[in-house]
């Protein structure tokens, strides 16, 4: 539960100084507009891979007048001597050594791709065709989902932002495995999202014209995020879980909405299963439960770093049926990573992250 105690600052008063690595993609700058905001940060450098030299704002025209601060190599020493913590929004495969040479530097590091995500180095390999991250390294990296792990973020150097997908899957599971009110031999996981997810490179699915008035499965059966959503819910039940998990891609811009599909265990009621829900959630700043017979939309979600969670019971195919909402580019990626930023400075988590829904 979230009991919030806030803390002196550790640093003193002065404000937290951020470098961005990869924030020219869609996540990295979600990220920028997010720590603009945020009254106890300030940004000192923005690296990029395909736009060094030139502007923020000409690359983000959105961002004139506000930020101009001239993109850096992402290898630029600039980037890591005057920060205090380093966002990594970087493709897979490339973030072990910027991790590195931030540890060494003394730097706090919150890495936004999944090389940290997966604990096993063989199962990492095995979904991500690449090498694995060093076990000494790896052992360092702390899984970020604050509403379950939030006692163990606040000491850590190394933050492993979570997926967005996983982010859905796991919050709308965790009340029903922690109080172990389900069967776990049977769980369908039925996601849909935004094309923003697919990140800025150009790629033949992401264009208008194959996007746009379509709607379609892809990834399936074997999506990276299928292995993230295992460990993390297997750790919540203290025993090993696999589940069916698709994804879909939506003829929209961003958010993202997971249907989970699971069979209560013997002698669960619905309310139990509210009751769950209920105490793991009711302190979260950022986890609504809806109304009995309401269920999210992903315009309520749309810009904030909300996580809206609804329920029903399907007595006749003995289902309990979970729908959980987010944007992906802020609950699902940059808003969860400021929100783990937040905790591991001692700030008050939800700082920088009050925003409500841009709507209609």
């Amino acid at each position: 539960m979230y009991n919030y105690k806030k803390p002196a600052k550790p640093w003193g008063d002065q404000m937290i100084k951020v470098s961005v690595l990869g924030a020219t993609g869609y996540t990295g700058q979600e990220l920028v507009r997010l720590l603009y905001q945020h009254a106890e940060v300030k940004i000192v450098g923005l690296g990029t891979q395909n736009y060094v030299g030139q502007s923020f704002a000409n690359v983000y025209p959105h961002f004139r007048g506000i930020i101009d601060i001239v993109c850096r190599s992402v290898d630029d020493e600039y980037l890591f001597d005057e920060a205090d913590v380093v966002f990594l929004a970087l493709p897979h495969g490339l973030s072990v050594p910027y991790v590195v040479k931030a540890i060494n530097n003394g730097k706090k590091v919150v890495d936004l791709g999944a090389d940290f995500r997966l604990k096993n180095q063989e199962v990492y390999e095995h979904w991500y065709k690449k090498t694995a991250p060093p076990a000494d390294i790896l052992a360092q990296a702390i899984y970020g989902l604050p509403e379950i792990n939030r006692t163990i973020i606040n000491n850590a150097v190394l933050l492993s932002n979570p997926g967005c997908y996983p982010t859905t899957a796991i919050l709308g599971l965790a009340p029903l495995l922690h109080n172990k009110l389900v069967d776990i031999k049977d769980i369908i996981i039925d996601s849909k999202s935004g094309i923003s997810g697919a990140g800025r490179s150009l790629s033949l699915g992401s264009m208008f014209s194959e996007a746009g008035n379509n709607f379609k499965a892809y990834g399936f059966p074997h999506h990276r995020h299928t292995p993230e959503i295992e460990q993390e819910i297997s750790a919540i039940a203290g025993q090993e879980i696999k589940v069916s998990f698709t994804p879909h891609l939506l003829p929209m811009i961003r958010g993202m909405l997971s249907t989970i599909y699971i069979r209560p265990s013997a002698g669960t009621q619905y309310k139990h299963v509210l009751e769950a829900y209920e105490t793991m959630y009711k302190k979260e700043p950022f986890v609504r439960v809806m109304p009995t017979g309401e269920f999210p939309n992903t315009k309520w979600v749309l810009g904030t770093n909300f996580c809206d969670i609804g329920l029903s019971w399907d007595e006749r195919a003995e289902k309990i049926i979970i729908v959980s909402a987010i944007d992906n580019l802020v609950k699902g990626a940059s808003g969860q990573a400021v929100q783990n930023m937040n905790i591991m400075f001692g700030l008050e988590e939800s700082t920088g992250l009050k925003h409500i829904a841009v709507y209609p």
